[in-house]
């Protein structure tokens, strides 16, 4: 089977798209965060396609996707206070709510837990082809697991071509990091895993309320230097976002996420490039605009201080550094405030705990 990229601007190819969905088939579709791989999520023999043609960990739930406040009655147990109020404030947009499911979702989109993870994605390709099919669509990024999330239509054609018929073209994705997932399942909401959504922002319109933020999600305080960081994983609990156990976001080359002001990384991993060998190694580095060195295995994705360009080219960065002949990438981590915590948090989940933290 040869994968067919649409132009997502034409109906008729929603309209096929919304067909394969209705057949049990998988289509890749654009949000404002990624592109996603859909199937129908209350057919539990299709969302089990996703795991097989992603590679995906069975233990790692899937997000629900919506096309109106409307239609998230039927698939929760019973919608929590704060519900309205987070998505008349954030939908349609970057934020996940998990909530307790109901007995109609199929418990691999949730790896067996009672708790499901809804959004109403803000691009209108997404909402035309939910609307079209008529059912609410399980998608995970549409990419093999562990690589960076596609954010343009080639990319994932480049990773999947073949196993899937079609792939909607709506453009490079607006927003460029996954949504922002926060569990209101309990008595407190708690960040899961940051993303287009910034914490400041959910604490602005839920006000007094206290929003936690899960341990995988926690800011990493530079006190020592240079000092290596294990990502710590118990590996026994299914997580109940995506995005909080496993390693994420990764090219091929290893990458060591370097923490700190931007003027002590920049000098760091000047120093890890030229100490081995110059303009000849195979050390790559993935830097901030005005601190870019002046060599060819260097990529920039954006200044230090402007979180959102940085986020909107984050993994197509990632994803040039495959193209290269390296052996390692060093990369700047933004400051973690606002929308930095999730550029981060992505770099670091990459890193795959190999850390350098610089005193600041």
């Amino acid at each position: 089977m040869d994968t067919i990229i649409l132009n997502a601007s034409e109906l008729k190819n929603i309209k096929l798209c919304a067909d394969v969905l209705k057949s049990g088939g998988l289509v890749a579709f654009p949000t404002e965060t990624v592109y996603g791989l859909g199937a129908n999520a209350l057919d539990e023999i299709a969302v089990s396609r996703i795991f097989t043609t992603k590679g995906r960990q069975e233990d790692n739930p899937l997000i629900v996707h919506v096309a109106s406040i409307d239609e998230v009655g039927s698939l929760v147990d019973s919608t929590p206070e704060v519900f309205l109020t987070l998505a008349k404030a954030f939908w349609p947009g970057a934020l996940t709510l998990v909530m307790k499911k109901s007995k109609i979702i199929p418990d691999n989109v949730t790896a067996g837990l009672n708790t499901i993870a809804v959004r109403m994605p803000k691009h209108p390709a997404a909402l035309a082809l939910i609307r079209a099919f008529g059912f609410p669509v399980a998608a995970p990024s549409a990419n093999p697991s562990g690589k960076p999330s596609p954010t343009k239509a080639i990319h994932v054609f480049n990773d999947i071509n073949g196993k899937i018929p079609y792939i909607l073209d709506g453009g490079d994705c607006e927003v460029g990091v996954e949504s922002t997932v926060l569990d209101i399942s309990g008595n407190t909401p708690r960040i899961l895993r940051p993303g287009g959504v910034t914490y400041n922002e959910i604490k602005s319109v839920l006000r007094d309320m206290e929003v936690e933020i899960a341990s995988s999600s926690m800011k990493i305080t530079s006190e020592t230097h240079e000092t290596c960081i294990i990502n710590k994983s118990n590996g026994t609990e299914s997580p109940k976002s995506p995005g909080m156990k496993y390693r994420h976001y990764a090219p091929k080359a290893p990458i060591t996420a370097v923490i700190g002001s931007p003027d002590k990384t920049a000098k760091h991993i000047s120093d890890q490039i030229n100490n081995s060998g110059g303009k000849d190694n195979r050390t790559a580095a993935l830097m901030f605009d005005e601190y870019a060195l002046s060599h060819p295995n260097v990529i920039t994705f954006g200044k230090s201080d402007e979180y959102a360009s940085q986020a909107a080219r984050l993994f197509d960065a990632l994803r040039e550094f495959d193209n290269m002949d390296i052996t390692s990438i060093y990369a700047q981590v933004p400051q973690e405030e606002d929308l930095g915590s999730t550029i981060a948090n992505r770099i670091i989940k990459a890193a795959g705990g190999n850390l350098v933290i610089l005193k600041m």
